[in-house]
This record gives C-alpha cells, sequence and structure tokens, in this order.
C-alpha cells in the first residue's frame, strides 16, 4: 500500500473530521449491506474510522502509524497486508474493503485471500470511488498525496473482479452527490450506481 498513508495519518484522519457529512454519509450506504451480526474484518482499516464506527472488531493494515489510532478505537488490528492475511479460513462472516482496494498491489489477491476467511455464506463488502463519475474524475486530477498513487476502478470492472474471485448476488448502493466539502447533511444512499461518487458494493461467497 502507498506509504503515503503512514507518513501523513494525521491528516488522513483528520479528512473525517473536516467532511463530516461526507463520512457519515458513507457510513449511512455501508450499513445498508453490512451484516448485523457476526465476527468482521476490515482489510485496510486505517486509523480506525469505519470498523470503529460500523462495529467491525477486526482490521488489518500495513501502517504502524494508523493501527496505533485504531487500537485506540478499540478495533482489533494486525499489522500484514490484504495479500496475504494472517487468519484461518472460514474466520469471518464478513469482509469489508472500505477505499482500499485502489490502493493495494494485487487487488485479485486481495479479494481471493477475503474469500479464504470468509466463511459459507460470507459476504464481501468493497467501497470504492467510481472512477466514471464526477467525483472519481475531481480525485484522478487533484493533486493529493493519497490519491495520486490509487488505480480507480469502474463499478463492472469491480463487479467482474469479484465474480473471478468467487463471489456472487451483487447489491450495489451509492452516496456522495456533491464534492465532500460541500455537503453539510447526511445524504441519503440509493440503490445502484451511476449518480454518486461514493459505491457500496456487496456480494456472497459461493
Amino acid at each position: 500500500m502507498n506509504n503515503s498513508f503512514d507518513k501523513y495519518y494525521k491528516k488522513y484522519d483528520a479528512w473525517y473530521d473536516k467532511n463530516k457529512f461526507a463520512y457519515l454519509s458513507e457510513l449511512e450506504a455501508i450499513k445498508k449491506v453490512l451484516p448485523r451480526d457476526g465476527r468482521g474484518l476490515e482489510i485496510g482499516v486505517g486509523t480506525g474510522r469505519f470498523a470503529a464506527a460500523l462495529g467491525i472488531t477486526a482490521g488489518i493494515d500495513p501502517s504502524k502509524n494508523m493501527i496505533t489510532i485504531a487500537k485506540k478505537r478499540g478495533v482489533n488490528v494486525r499489522l500484514g497486508s490484504g495479500e496475504r492475511l494472517p487468519f484461518k479460513n472460514n474466520t469471518f462472516n464478513y469482509v469489508a474493503i472500505i477505499i482500499t482496494l485502489c490502493f493495494v498491489r494485487n487487488p485479485r489477491q486481495v479479494l481471493k485471500e477475503s474469500r479464504r476467511v470468509l466463511k459459507k455464506n460470507g459476504k464481501i463488502i468493497v467501497c470504492v470511488v467510481d472512477r466514471d463519475s464526477f467525483l472519481g474524475k475531481y480525485y484522478q486530477k487533484k493533486k493529493s498525496v493519497f490519491y495520486m498513487q490509487a488505480i480507480f476502478f469502474g463499478i463492472k470492472e469491480i463487479t467482474d473482479l469479484l465474480k473471478d474471485a468467487g463471489f456472487f448476488k451483487f447489491l450495489y448502493y451509492q452516496t456522495l452527490y456533491d464534492l465532500p466539502p460541500a455537503i453539510k447533511a447526511v445524504q441519503e444512499p440509493r440503490k445502484k450506481f451511476g449518480q454518486g461518487g461514493f459505491v457500496v458494493i456487496s456480494g456472497e461467497k459461493k
């Protein structure tokens, strides 16, 4: 993963306070597909902003500085990468990959590893900034210390990767219909994709 996250971890974490309603809107979209019960894992847990708010108890991230904050937020975090998860087969009821997929070295391997650690009928939740949306186009032009090294994906491309990794029964939710600084209230998630910049894709392990 991009080592900018380890270097600029404070800037990363501050974004969620600075763009509070964008963050809360993202949480609402994820909640639409998040299982209410069972053990979950977040790959690329970062500072634990999503895991702590969503009740995801386990996380993994390659940034030492990030996971120090995540631990303070009550997440059981391990140092490591999504390409090689330090967990046994059939361990989790669901796996969440929130924004992280566009920063990993091998997205296919991360998804295969996710399937491996999922129990039968386990759910995967992948959240991305849609490459083809207004927000995706904005971030691709912006010289962000984080997104400069990102590989953006379209939703069909993500779906194809998930199918190849052994997932099916897909659901889609979208949110963020304005640039994050302009969002002054929680934006309700809508089904499907094509309007919102932030898209949640859930699938089930075959």
